[in-house]
């Protein structure tokens, strides 16, 4: 969830801007803990690709197990020690098992395709029928144990990829507080941005943004309600993809929103993003959902990468994103520059302001359906929380470290609200759900192929004590509100800080987008390894 949107308009606007803080902060003490002579040099698998470690396995060269054996080896030297980034909540003490299994296969003759032997990390909010634990971040949800996987996580172990572990991220995929920080869980303290370790991740997807840029796995699943997605991707200099409402199952997902939520790939590449994004694809009877995917999902995305993509194309350039932070800005306009020099023509549109409008009804549904959501996956789960309620009475009596920082004036503001049925609720949804036609409207009317802004701004500083804060830029609320695709891309950077530019549509139109981002992507070549600085300065 980016809270940021929130900051700008609807109901928590009057919240105001915080102050950034300038402490780099250990989990849950606020204290500096980064030691200069332990920062990391180069690691045998920095950078490397999904297709790079098929073909250096299928070679012989290595093996499934050797490649996790180094994610882990650096998991423990990068994330746990080093520049402790913090963003893995828990590691899968069968992940090298399972990497045995896939070599024992791969020698039998045996393949399953392009995730075959390849180690993912995965967001804390997503089942998994094994020893970890499912928890959304929250110390209410310690010891949850879920009897089954979610229905992406089975199609993830079907195509043979090795289940690394689980990614920290902000608590409740950032719906608890207003106030809260991104990247921060009672569960599993604060995750940091690999490029300079004083900079909030973004998330909620914080652990996952953070672990793929590190090259803490070959790719990571993030989930997103409104830019959980594709803002740590763009804070933390990756693809990110967020999918079509219904191209991938939610079964066995800790919900906020019915109407929004996704999960998606976050990686390093168009290409590799494009690889998980197919092989997750499908229709769930336990997802009613997805049945609308039928007919439309692709079980192989990288048909689509072409580097010319963008010939031809017309594509919406949001005017809001021309103005602001004067270095993000001739970010964008060397990229709108690159975007010409391929081909397209550029349509210079507005956007954001009516979908800025809609900001309350967003607010309001998504409160309605965390209630239901939240009470039905409870009700069934192994957890000792049986309901919303339950959550917010356990933090109440264990405040001092289930609420140390900020507070639950969110899940109380949900708890208070009635059924799917209250009227409120029901003229919230359709008044949100006025973002289709916004956004299809303006499509058509300009002849438009993509819509096209920048990601998310700079990353803010890490403040414990007054939260996140607004740096002037956001393109998720528009694709998030109508249930449409979104990818971002990197852009550049600003101060060693990573920008992604962001491409998204209609419904379905993820074939399009893929091919767009990689024209992209291949023309610019702006992803850089994170150098683990401590400050802007150091």
């Amino acid at each position: 969830m980016n809270r940021r949107f929130f900051l700008r308009s609807g109901s928590v606007a009057s919240l105001g801007l915080a102050t950034p803080g300038l402490t780099l902060f250990n989990q849950q003490t606020g204290s500096k803990d980064v030691n200069a002579n332990q920062l990391p040099g180069n690691f045998e698998l920095d950078e490397i690709t999904i297709d790079e470690l098929q073909q250096k396995m299928q070679t012989g060269q290595t093996t499934a197990v050797a490649i996790t054996s180094l994610y882990l080896q650096r998991i423990a030297t990068i994330d746990k020690a080093g520049p402790t980034l913090n963003s893995v909540i828990e590691i899968n003490k069968a992940a090298l098992s399972i990497a045995a299994a896939m070599d024992k296969e791969r020698k039998a003759g045996k393949v399953r395709g392009p995730l075959h032997g390849i180690p993912v990390l995965i967001k804390d909010n997503i089942n998994t029928a094994d020893e970890m634990m499912t928890t959304a971040g929250a110390f209410a949800m310690k010891g949850n144990i879920a009897a089954a996987d979610a229905f992406i996580v089975e199609r993830l172990r079907a195509a043979g990829a090795v289940l690394l572990g689980k990614t920290n991220l902000s608590e409740w995929a950032n719906f608890r507080s207003s106030k809260s920080t991104s990247g921060w869980s009672s569960r599993g303290g604060q995750t940091k941005c690999p490029y300079i370790l004083d900079r909030n991740p973004s998330g909620s997807s914080a652990g996952s943004g953070a672990a793929a840029a590190a090259n803490l796995c070959a790719i990571a699943i993030g989930t997103e309600t409104d830019g959980s997605i594709v803002s740590p991707s763009s804070i933390n200099g990756l693809v990110g993809i967020k999918p079509t409402v219904g191209l991938w199952s939610r079964s066995g997902i800790i919900p906020i929103s019915a109407t929004q939520d996704t999960a998606g790939p976050m990686g390093r590449t168009v290409r590799d993003t494009a690889i998980l994004l197919g092989a997750l694809t499908g229709v769930d009877n336990k997802d009613a959902t997805t049945a609308q995917s039928e007919g439309k999902y692709q079980k192989d995305y990288t048909k689509f990468l072409d580097a010319g993509s963008l010939k031809g194309k017309r594509i919406g350039i949001e005017k809001m994103h021309l103005k602001g932070n004067e270095l993000v800005v001739s970010l964008l306009k060397q990229a709108i520059e690159l975007i010409t020099k391929l081909g397209a023509t550029i349509v210079e549109v507005d956007l954001l302001k009516g979908i800025y409008e809609l900001g309350d009804a967003e607010f309001t549904v998504l409160q309605y359906e965390f209630k239901d959501g939240v009470n039905k996956y409870l009700a069934t789960a192994k957890s000792r929380m049986k309901s919303l309620q339950d959550i917010i009475a356990f933090n109440q009596q264990n405040e001092s470290v289930a609420m140390p920082f900020f507070k639950q004036e969110t899940l109380i503001s949900c708890e208070a609200k009635g059924n799917l049925e209250t009227k409120e609720y029901t003229d919230a949804l359709t008044k949100s759900l006025g973002s289709r036609t916004i956004i299809t409207n303006l499509l058509k009317e300009q002849q438009l192929d993509a819509l096209c802004g920048v990601t998310n701004g700079l990353a803010c500083c890490i403040d414990l004590i007054n939260g996140d804060y607004d740096t002037g830029f956001s393109f998720s609320t528009p694709a998030a509100m109508a249930g449409f695709p979104h990818i971002t891309v990197p852009m550049g950077f600003v101060h060693e800080l990573p920008v992604g530019i962001s491409f998204f549509g209609e419904a379905y139109s993820e074939p399009a987008l893929v091919g767009i981002a990689y024209a992209y992507e291949q023309a610019s070549k702006k992803r850089k390894k994170p150098k683990f600085k401590i400050d802007l300065l150091g």
